[in-house]
């Protein structure tokens, strides 16, 4: 049995919020290891990047998720009772109710609505000066998602959801005002969705055939009860706080424009250049940094031992930037993904593994055609400029986001 390396430091939370998505794979390369040990969260945790460990770590018989992510996590980012957090027959259950709305119409109308929301702000962009892209995405995508889901969302409340939204998404990794307010957020917006999700079970709130609200009202457990209001309400957020997420990766799609554009022309027009431009997004750029989970039992595993109960991170972004599956990984290359197939361990970027019976993000599509809508609205619907401004990504900042939040201006409609 090989000794695995273990971080010398007492306690290395302090190192993990410093360093970001780097802290991994950074102490990966210095132990000469795609795993090691650390005390994070005064807690000695087991560490892994890398597609053999991403194949590892989304066995569901040797882990749980079940104790796995950290109570802030759960009290800003996830909500405390979601599917993120279920096993088993629980987890299957409650992730069937996900995957049943994102049938590929389904997937294809919301990405409409997207769209439409865009066009529809490109006249005012025409009229206003510079125009901060992150702050209209989140706002475009907040009213897209609620119609999709059949949630009511008066004009005079979307900037207020947004920002709810924003602070769950921006909270987990941080300590201070930033984690306050991912609490509030949360504690806000659930109370706004259970409010709904009552009114639709007694009926004073049409709840639309086929709408997240109404299969999430009226989804039962595997014990064939209805889940308790709560409950209910973080897993409607469940889809409405991902979707507003992709805000993040739409600007770093625009971003990925600007630095390279050569591929505005390549992928103006071409589907597949389109799906091979997304797809190195989501490798590229840093999104979700670590997945956490639990081992079930005592066991082996490539010369390491994983002791009953320990908490065991799963390196995302080191994952997807592991020279041993992409070559030259700090290079944006969308070709790479001419003629590739769907790899679930090597290619993690809303986890890995089944959609079903693992805990990959049953989101993914819905992210896919949002993306891809955005890129093309970016190169066919409209011409910009962008301004002189910082557009820096701090990898110690999870999430992160250019400071910016990406300006262009002298906008003008092409089609």
């Amino acid at each position: 049995m090989s000794a695995t390396p273990a971080d010398r430091s007492p306690e290395s939370t302090l190192a993990f919020l410093r360093e970001g998505y780097r802290y991994v794979s950074s102490r990966c390369e210095r132990y000469g290891s795609d795993v090691f040990t650390a005390r994070l969260l005064l807690e000695r945790t087991i560490c892994l990047r890398g597609r053999p460990a991403a194949e590892l770590f989304y066995d569901t018989g040797r882990f749980r998720r079940a104790g796995a992510m950290p109570k802030r996590g759960q009290r800003t980012l996830t909500g405390q009772g979601g599917v993120q957090g279920l096993d088993d027959a629980a987890h299957t259950a409650r992730k069937s109710m996900f995957l049943s709305l994102m049938t590929p119409g389904a997937v294809r109308l919301l990405g409409q609505l997207f769209a439409d929301e865009w066009r529809a702000r490109i006249p005012v962009w025409e009229a206003d000066g510079p125009v901060v892209l992150y702050d209209e995405v989140a706002r475009m995508l907040m009213r897209a998602v609620c119609a999709w889901a059949g949630v009511p969302l008066a004009e005079p409340e979307v900037a207020r959801r947004t920002a709810q939204m924003h602070a769950m998404i921006e909270s987990p990794a941080t300590i201070g005002p930033r984690y306050w307010r991912g609490r509030l957020g949360r504690r806000a917006a659930e109370r706004w969705i259970a409010d709904l999700v009552d009114r639709a079970r007694v009926g004073t709130l049409p709840a639309p055939e086929g709408s997240a609200l109404r299969a999430v009202a009226e989804h039962r457990d595997e014990q064939g009860r209805l889940l308790p209001r709560r409950i209910a309400a973080v897993e409607l957020l469940n889809l409405l706080r991902p979707t507003v997420a992709v805000d993040r990766y739409v600007v770093f799609a625009a971003l990925a424009l600007h630095d390279h554009p050569a591929w505005r022309d390549r992928v103006r027009g071409d589907d597949d250049a389109t799906e091979w431009f997304v797809q190195e997004v989501r490798r590229y750029y840093p999104f979700f940094p670590v997945a956490a989970a639990r081992v079930r039992q005592s066991f082996d595993w490539q010369g390491h031992h994983f002791p009953r109960g320990r908490r065991v991170l799963l390196d995302l972004y080191g994952t997807n930037h592991h020279p041993d599956v992409w070559p030259e990984p700090e290079r944006f290359r969308p070709e790479r993904f001419t003629g590739w197939r769907d790899d679930p361990y090597g290619f993690v970027p809303q986890g890995g593994g089944d959609h079903l019976g693992g805990h990959r993000c049953a989101g993914e599509w819905i992210t896919i055609e949002l993306m891809k809508q955005a890129v093309t609205l970016l190169t066919t619907a409209m011409r910009y400029e962008v301004p002189p401004q910082d557009l820096a990504l701090d990898l110690s900042r999870m999430p992160t986001l250019p400071p910016s939040g990406f300006l262009v201006e002298n906008v003008r409609r092409t089609d």
